[in-house]
């Protein structure tokens, strides 16, 4: 043993550690010099391939960017600068060509058409019986202007008409379109749409503030709401189930807005979501067995990340022979079974009262003998109530909530459990989510548009004050390509479920555990 703690002959080349490079020996005392290591030795490598000052380390990751560390550096900061840089453009729609042509011509027959017409009448027809009985008025109003026009045109111009005074005006056209998927009507001279998960601005435009106005009116009086100065806040719904908000000045400095989220006219199924590249095979079979065996399910995501179609396809699952209620602020929940009850509030009127809450509706429902409960979205005290309603007999009942991730879900159930006037400790509050909660499904849109599921989650029960949660599926990132589009993949953790007792008293056991394996 040396002086310094260490065995003698550590140091040597015998079997012991590797020295330093070949570090010339002390003179006397009897060391003796120890040979030269070979090149790249044991541990440390030899001097000559320890980077000099100023040379820097021979990195691989840096092969894989062409560019280099600086090209791609100031690439990144040349992008800052443009978009520092560009123009300020106020999305100022305008048509041309063909529309503008019609829309020239509507803006002069409209007045003249509607002194022909008696309003009352038309509302009570048809948009094909109102073409009709348009059409040689019509052609009266445009001789009289002097205005020739062709087969097209006339067509064209009916139609727009029609949808003037029955639709929607501008935003027929918008609704028709199948690949729009939101209208976002930012007063009477701006409207984005969104295709494919990307926004653009739209070629329409509304003839004043007062126009745009009466077609939020319509949209609303046509469910029964109402929207004006003293109520500038409505939610409501069209014909076809899309879901709408309105709001207008003076809470809208830019005139009245109008906020439209399109559904799909077909429903969309898991295996749908799955080849378009959702989720993988592994989850979705896992989520069709979560609804077939009626686990508790809290859908999670941000503003249009799929939530209400994530819920609409896993309903497909639900046995036709059970009792199903939706309760919602705007019903736009589209289940796919036979014996489905739709629930909706209502608004306090002008005198503040005859209010009716999600919390007044799902007290309600659990007098109506449900199967299942199903909320479109809990925001607040009537967490509690469905947590009770998951713990009191009615297995398979599903909510969706606004969060980032499976835990931070949990924390906001906590919370708005607490924001009720119902005084329980935190604990309690943990211990009924732990025991009501049975999966917790995280969906997001990325920011290539794409909508995909990130997590799936089981809740497994109480560790101390702490909720316990499993991962059994996540979205992996791993690169983005040159077109933007991300790329990732679905991984399975592994893990054998939890729920998988109660899958089996479904006969799913064998399946789950193969799906998640």
């Amino acid at each position: 043993m040396s002086a310094f703690g260490r065995r003698s002959g550590m140091g040597s080349g015998t079997g012991g550690r590797p020295a330093f490079g070949v570090a010339r020996p002390m003179q006397g005392g009897g060391f003796q010099r120890p040979e030269p290591l070979p090149l790249g030795g044991e541990q440390f490598p030899p001097l000559d391939m320890v980077p000099l000052p100023g040379q820097g380390l021979h990195d691989p990751m840096l092969e894989r960017d062409p560019l280099g560390p600086s090209a791609a550096s100031a690439d990144a900061m040349q992008r800052l600068a443009d978009r520092q840089s560009a123009p300020v453009d106020q999305g100022s729609a305008r048509n041309e060509g063909f529309e503008a042509s019609i829309h020239r011509i509507k803006e002069q027959v409209l007045p003249r058409l509607l002194e022909r017409v008696d309003p009352e009448a038309a509302a009570t027809l048809t948009k094909d019986e109102l073409a009709e009985e348009f059409r040689p008025i019509i052609g009266e109003v445009l001789a009289e202007l002097k205005l020739t026009l062709n087969r097209r045109e006339q067509f064209a111009l009916e139609k727009v008409l029609v949808d003037e005074l029955l639709g929607l005006g501008p935003l027929e056209e918008l609704l028709a379109d199948p690949a729009v998927s939101d209208i976002m009507v930012n007063g009477p001279e701006q409207t984005y749409v969104e295709r494919k998960g990307k926004l653009e601005l739209a070629n329409i435009q509304f003839r004043d503030e007062e126009h745009l106005f009466q077609i939020a009116q319509r949209i609303c009086n046509s469910v029964g709401r109402r929207v004006d100065q003293t109520t500038p806040l409505a939610d409501a719904r069209l014909k076809d189930g899309s879901r709408v908000n309105v709001i207008v000045p003076p809470l809208s400095l830019r005139g009245t807005a109008i906020s439209i989220r399109k559904f799909s006219a077909k429903p969309i199924t898991l295996d749908m979501m799955a080849k378009g590249g959702s989720m993988s095979e592994k989850m979705a079979t896992a989520l069709k067995i979560a609804g077939a065996s009626r686990f508790n399910i809290v859908i999670s995501g941000g503003t249009g990340s799929g939530k209400t179609t994530m819920l609409n396809a896993i309903s497909k699952m639900i046995d036709p022979g059970e009792r199903v209620l939706t309760i919602e602020d705007a019903a736009e929940l589209r289940l796919q079974q036979p014996h489905w009850l739709p629930l909706e509030t209502r608004p306090a009127n002008l005198e503040g009262q005859g209010e009716i809450t999600i919390r007044d509706l799902v007290k309600n429902a659990l007098r109506m003998r449900p199967d299942r409960i199903i909320l479109g979205e809990i925001r607040g005290a009537e967490c509690f109530d469905m947590l009770a309603a998951m713990n009191t007999g009615h297995d398979g009942s599903m909510c969706t909530l606004h969060s980032n991730s499976p835990r931070e879900a949990l924390a906001r159930m906590e919370n708005m459990v607490m924001m009720s006037d119902i005084k329980v400790p935190k604990e309690a509050i943990s211990r009924q989510i732990a025991d009501s909660v049975d999966l917790i499904i995280q969906v997001k849109r990325l920011r290539d548009g794409s909508r995909r599921v990130t997590n799936i989650t089981e809740v497994i029960g109480m560790e101390g004050p702490v909720i316990v949660t499993q991962e059994l599926f996540k979205f992996e990132y791993l690169d983005e390509s040159t077109d933007g589009k991300i790329i990732g993949e679905y991984r399975s953790m592994g893990l054998r479920p939890y729920t998988l007792d109660k899958a089996k008293q479904f006969g799913f056991d064998q399946a789950l555990l193969e799906a998640c394996l």
